[in-house]
């Protein structure tokens, strides 16, 4: 990858953008507007169209059309793949044009965007592409005489919420299953991370996906995010983002067509290093990147670090140091470790809670301030605290930024009270050379991922969801298929 290359897509100036509806960009029923603020300057990029509950209406509207025509859900498996396997070809070519775009929308360090984004993205439209032709439906033991089949359709109309951090990978893990079950879908990004998931339309048109089976709506939570939660003829809906929002979407469930919700919330998730760890340095290093990278905006980020207490100094000064020479600065640079904070919003929420980490006895080791003002964009280096406790608002709240607890345990017994003190139950760590309590870890955790002597890296060969008030259902692997299809049974006198 060349620095030239992305200093010349950076530079590309971006059109106005419009909703994407029935296989056509309009404008929103009141052409209003909301700002693109890249968190790298502080600049304004572009512009987003602030839709209407009647832009979701149209939406909706052609999404069933569509369905019910049959142009995509009746389409034969294999007509499906072909066209998904072009989605995910095309996101490949066009990998670097795609990352530097959702870069300039969120400041993810690019390194960690082309990776994440494009590449997740890509190769989760090829995963599903894969296994539509493969996903069969049951033959029942019955009695004599009868024929029981268990048929596997698609639900309809799935609507999809993303969060502003990996727009493009989550948006996929959303897409990519619904599509290729045969549902037509209307997506919504985030206000503050629109314009890949925006540029994906575009590439699923190209590629040949029928108009109405993908519409992308942008546009306020309060607004787009409830006008598709309680619409009538939405049968699915899925989400990634904060608790309070997913209990809302509950009520909005309730209050109109008891459709179908799967969440995928908050997490505080403990990375716990045990004295025997078989290398405490990489321990510390990959500690260090579990909850640094993207500057700590990452639902599965390792925000509490539980270390014995007969080690417990030696890591803290050993992920201290490897934190201290992590590179913070723009993100669209290719020797940048750490990039922006993705809004002026979130980076004084960061430091509210350093703040408030401070006054509740914690002892900050390294970090917290907020550098680079000059550049108008939101950087902060990243944050250690010592001397936390459980009782703490920082061991206790989703922080969403780089910002580290370190909190000391003496034996197992102990680990596992602190793992799970808490209501979150979404990624976990254990670091330990004893293959016993590696196990007895696993299980006793309350987390839907436990990692083992590693933090992060799982693939689409295995499912993400939370325990607890992290959430229900499950993004990735064969298993998110099911929230996507409807089981029908056929019971056949003979």
């Amino acid at each position: 990858m060349e620095q030239t290359k992305i200093d010349r897509l950076r530079a590309l100036a971006i059109p106005p953008q419009k909703l994407f509806i029935g296989g056509d960009w309009k404008a929103a029923d009141r052409e209003e507007t909301i700002a693109v603020v890249s968190p790298i300057d502080g600049r304004v990029l572009t512009t987003i169209s602030r839709a209407s509950a009647a832009d979701v209406d149209r939406a909706v509207r052609a999404a069933r059309a569509t369905y019910n025509a049959g142009s995509w859900s009746k389409m034969s498996p294999g007509g499906r793949k072909k066209i998904l396997l072009r989605i995910a070809e095309i996101i490949e070519a066009r990998s670097l044009e795609l990352a530097v775009l959702g870069v300039r929308d969120n400041g993810t360090e690019i390194g960690m965007a082309l990776r994440a984004e494009p590449g997740s993205a890509a190769a989760t439209f090829r995963y599903y592409a894969e296994a539509i032709d493969k996903i069969y439906g049951e033959i029942a033991p019955t009695a004599d005489n009868v024929l029981g089949l268990v048929h596997r359709e698609a639900v309809g109309v799935v609507g999809a919420i993303v969060p502003w951090n990996m727009p493009l990978m989550i948006g996929a893990w959303k897409l990519a299953p619904a599509l290729a079950m045969g549902n037509s879908v209307v997506l919504k990004p985030a206000e503050a991370a629109s314009l890949s998931l925006l540029k994906l339309a575009e590439i699923c048109a190209e590629a040949g996906l029928p108009d109405g089976a993908l519409n992308v709506v942008t546009g306020s939570g309060s607004v787009v995010g409830e006008a598709i939660a309680t619409h009538m003829d939405v049968d699915v809906l899925v989400f990634t983002g904060s608790n309070g929002v997913g209990r809302k979407l509950l009520e909005y469930s309730a209050r109109s067509n008891l459709k179908r919700v799967y969440l995928e919330l908050g997490g505080k998730s403990p990375n716990i290093i045990f004295s025997d760890a078989p290398d405490l340095e990489k321990a510390a290093a990959v500690s260090a990147n579990g909850i640094f990278r993207n500057s700590g905006q990452v639902c599965v980020a390792g925000s509490r670090l539980l270390v014995q207490r007969d080690v417990h100094d030696d890591v803290v000064e050993r992920i201290a140091r490897i934190a201290s020479a992590m590179k913070v600065g723009d993100p669209l640079r290719l020797d940048t470790d750490i990039g922006a904070i993705a809004s002026a919003g979130q980076l004084q929420s960061n430091l509210n809670f350093l703040g408030l980490a401070e006054r509740e006895g914690a002892r900050r080791i390294i970090g917290g301030e907020r550098i680079l003002e000059e550049t108008g964009g939101y950087y902060m280096r990243p944050a250690i605290f010592a001397n936390v406790v459980q009782e703490m608002t920082i061991a206790r709240e989703e922080v969403f930024g780089p910002l580290l607890a370190v909190i000391p345990f003496e034996d197992e017994a102990e680990a596992i009270r602190i793992a799970n003190a808490t209501e979150y139950g979404l990624a976990s760590a254990v670091w330990t050379s004893d293959l016993s309590t590696a196990h007895r870890m696993v299980r006793a955790i309350n987390a839907g991922i436990v990692h083992v002597n590693t933090y992060g890296g799982s693939d689409l060969t295995v499912p993400l969801g939370g325990h607890k008030q992290s959430g229900n259902g499950h993004d990735k692997s064969l298993h998110a298929l099911e929230k996507y299809t409807a089981l029908k049974t056929a019971w056949i006198q003979l």
